[in-house]
């Protein structure tokens, strides 16, 4: 079962992304996984390939890039 994660462009690190797992997933040491980097700045949203958490922008929330 997936869960979606809602967002805010400040929860994003300085490239834009996340890690997962993540404590805004909720996720216990018991049902971790190893670290992936998810790249939220891109399209908005990530999957994680481990668990299919899907991490996403909140409606209305912009990533300003550093370039």
């Amino acid at each position: 079962m997936s869960e979606s994660v809602q967002l805010l462009a400040k929860d994003l690190n300085g490239h834009g992304g996340i890690f997962c797992p993540n404590p805004k997933a909720d996720m216990k040491l018991w049902n971790s996984h190893p670290k992936v980097y998810l790249d939220i700045a891109k399209t908005g949203q990530g999957k994680c390939p481990y668990c299919s958490t899907v991490y996403q922008l909140k409606e209305g929330e912009h990533v300003h890039s550093h370039g």
